[in-house]
């Protein structure tokens, strides 16, 4: 283990990791529409689609690729900071595309090239913090998504053409990861008598993906179907919510940060993550289950809050016990980079449930379903024998 991994030291992991966040958040919900809109027209919903689609299949083949070449290089910093590069080119063609093919394209450039940054920054954290303190880095995380809400919130509302705030996100993103990159890899030292810790069984390997994709996918399904949730249950239009959905948003994003923070140091103090995963898991069940029954927009509304709050602490946890999981220091880029899969395939899988249940007038047999799925994410984290 590293001496002194006190949290201070854990701040330029956590920010870098933010700069990742804040290179595909405020893109993927907020910019890239509006790029569909201005290249395609009346035909930007198949466009944007596309894009979802083959963005995440080569965010999958990017972090099991680019993960697995920082294994065989022996060394990680380059590749991370290749891959910000490689983003900040990605989005000066995002900006230049003027037809529909040109915008997929680049899509995919930037999805394989922000994987370049990820899939090493993650085998990153695995190399170099102590198990003892990868739950308070996992805390930390939590901070990435509402710092990736914030800025795109302060790109929507000031008065910036769209090639200036596809300008603006790759800077920030390079300013949060320079810290980590100007700072040396550590001595990695073990102190005598503490040996390394038993490598996980494939059985529990499977058992994690299987609960991170299975509460991964509801999350996509959740965060898609949002507007139309609430023009539902208010009996109004979904443009005439889009507003009120976006502060409730930011708002959800903010309260799980201080409970990830609390719970990730005392899952560190306690040397064991199932139980408080499963709970986690089990509010944001919970959470669901009353949006499910939801009869007005408030309740429906702190139904989405208590939900957001055991999402937020399960994801940032569970980032932190897929690193104690990994079988082997040699191959930690790869298998960390099949672990993602659980983050970006249920992009495809849970919209596709949400939609094929989906009715007119009622969103609440969507939420119990999603309700089920996050429950038995949960519950797959229990079942997990080889790890407190």
């Amino acid at each position: 283990m590293r001496k002194g991994a006190g949290t201070p030291r854990l701040w330029p992991y956590a920010l870098a990791y933010a700069g990742g966040v804040v290179a595909y958040q405020p893109l993927l919900g907020l910019l890239l529409p509006l790029r569909a809109d201005a290249v395609a027209g009346a035909a930007r919903d198949g466009l944007l689609t596309a894009c979802a689609a083959a963005g995440a299949v080569a965010a999958s083949l990017g972090g099991v690729l680019f993960g697995w070449l920082s294994d065989r290089s022996g060394g990680r910093r380059g590749w991370i900071a290749g891959g910000v590069a490689g983003t900040a080119f990605a989005y000066a063609a995002l900006a230049a595309a003027a037809a529909p093919g040109q915008l997929l394209a680049a899509v995919l450039l930037f999805q394989l090239a922000l994987n370049a940054m990820l899939g090493p920054l993650s085998a990153v954290m695995a190399d170099e913090v102590p198990d003892r303190a990868k739950g308070t880095l996992a805390g930390l995380l939590a901070t990435a998504p509402p710092t990736a809400a914030a800025v795109g919130a302060v790109l929507v509302a000031m008065p910036l053409g769209e090639a200036a705030r596809l300008g603006a996100i790759p800077i920030v993103t390079v300013l949060l990861a320079v810290p980590l990159l100007l700072r040396p890899a550590p001595v990695v030292v073990t102190p005598a008598g503490v040996g390394p810790r038993a490598a996980a069984s494939s059985r529990d390997l499977a058992l994690a993906w299987a609960a991170r994709f299975l509460v991964q996918a509801a999350g996509n399904a959740v965060a898609l179907f949002l507007v139309y949730y609430l023009a539902g249950l208010e009996g109004r239009s979904p443009a005439r919510v889009a507003g009120q959905a976006a502060w409730l948003l930011v708002a959800a994003a903010l309260v799980p940060v201080p409970a990830a923070l609390l719970i990730g140091r005392w899952s560190d103090r306690a040397g064991r993550r199932k139980p408080f995963l499963a709970g986690a898991a089990a509010a944001a069940a919970a959470g669901l289950g009353l949006m499910a029954v939801a009869g007005d927009a408030g309740v429906g509304a702190a139904g989405f809050v208590t939900y957001q709050l055991g999402f937020g602490v399960f994801v940032s946890l569970h980032v932190g016990f897929g690193f104690e999981l990994l079988p082997s220091a040699a191959t930690r880029g790869r298998d960390l980079g099949l672990l993602n899969l659980a983050n970006t395939l249920p992009s495809l899988l849970g919209p596709a449930i949400a939609w094929g249940l989906a009715r007119p007038d009622s969103m609440g047999t969507v939420m119990a379903a999603l309700a089920a799925l996050t429950a038995a994410g949960g519950a797959l984290v229990l079942a997990i024998r080889g790890r407190a």
